[in-house]
């Protein structure tokens, strides 16, 4: 299997991957965990992951090779119950020293906010001398590692420059720590086409301090008069959920309907559940690869679809939902998808639909609606 940037730099650098648990944070899936075991045979690797694709990914690996010292965990933060899963010794729970990690990778996030937030959600699980490793592209802040991980690490310095990365290391500073997910969450009131909300938000969630533009030209254009009263009745989907805006929205305005939500990211996930309860409205919400979780066909499908992977541009995932979601739409079903004016879905939407408008173009936003 290929090896990504990242992972070139630690295979590089693989005297610095010997010990004995480590965990490794959003990193990306690919022949890593084999050039390391190679190495060091003995250790126990972890990793996890808040990205359903990758999770997918992972149990694949994990079925593939089921006695290996290989294991994988995927939600909004790991847990203790996720730490004990890469020891082999189960007798071990109650020591500490046994059952923590001496060794944490972590793949330095786009947002600072999440590189904190996953540093505090590591902490507990850390053993008191630890090492860390943050290693990333050099475009996406890397060069800040030792300033923005103070709080946790100290004598973090620079190893490695390669492939347009870099990769820092430093030592954990031991403490008494405690992590709570709630004390994370990010809460701003919303005031959108005529509907008060409170969005809350996890680190590293789209619109995680403020409505961006394009659901907000979305939302002040969401097609009435072009639709079928239908249309917001029954089962409504909000792919790419973010921190929720659009559900919320849909459902503080069509309080009959029955709102789905749905985000490869588990921190965008607990996001949109926490929106919908300080909102006090209700829907289901679960993480999902594209349309790979969904099951059912729903009468209107309303999104801001991302098209950003880490720091590059990425269409290929947004470009497989257009495809795909005629065929999760009812009979007289409609698509409504804000997109940068520059990005052409027409091509792709006219694939599967029947009708296809461009209701608004301002302020960089094109709103199209489809029918099929």
């Amino acid at each position: 299997m290929a090896l990504s940037n990242l992972s070139q730099v630690l295979v590089r650098n693989i005297d610095e991957l010997a010990c004995t648990r480590a965990v490794l944070v959003n990193f990306p899936v690919d022949g890593l965990y084999q050039e390391w075991l190679d190495e060091y045979p003995e250790c126990q690797l972890h990793y996890f992951t808040n990205n359903k694709l990758a999770a997918d990914q992972l149990a694949q690996l994990s079925a593939a090779q089921p006695n290996s010292n290989l294991s994988y965990s995927f939600g909004t933060h790991l847990t203790a119950q996720q730490s004990e899963e890469t020891k082999q010794n189960k007798e071990a729970k109650q020591n500490k020293e046994n059952s923590a990690y001496d060794l944490a990778v972590i793949a330095f996030p786009k947002s600072k906010a999440e590189l904190a937030y996953s540093l505090a959600m590591l902490a507990p699980y850390l053993t008191d001398d630890a090492r860390v490793l943050f290693v990333g592209e050099n475009k996406g802040g890397i060069k800040s590692a030792a300033k923005l991980s103070q709080d946790y690490i100290s004598h973090c310095h620079k190893l490695d420059s390669a492939r347009h990365c870099s990769l820092f290391a430093g030592q954990f500073i031991r403490g008494d720590y405690q992590f709570s997910l709630a004390d994370w969450f990010h809460y701003y009131p919303l005031s959108v086409a005529g509907i008060e909300l409170n969005i809350a938000a996890l680190p590293g969630v789209f619109s995680q301090k403020q409505l961006d533009k394009g659901t907000q030209v979305l939302l002040e254009n969401l097609p009435t008069e072009q639709l079928p009263k239908k249309s917001y009745q029954g089962k409504l989907l909000d792919f790419g959920c973010g921190a929720g805006v659009i559900s919320a929205y849909l459902a503080k305005q069509h309080p009959a309907a029955e709102i789905t939500a749905l985000d490869i990211s588990a921190l965008a996930v607990a996001s949109t559940q926490e929106t919908l309860k300080v909102n006090n409205l209700a829907g289901e919400v679960f993480a999902s690869d594209g349309l790979s979780e969904v099951t059912g066909s729903f009468s209107h499908i309303v999104t801001n679809p991302p098209f950003h992977q880490g720091l590059k541009t990425h269409y290929a995932a947004t470009e497989t939902f257009l495809r795909e979601c005629p065929k999760r739409l009812v009979r007289g079903g409609n698509l409504t998808v804000v997109a940068n004016s520059f990005l052409k879905y027409q091509p792709i939407l006219a694939e599967g639909f029947k009708q296809i408008q461009t209701t608004v173009n301002q302020r960089g936003f094109a709103v199209y609606v489809a029918s099929v």
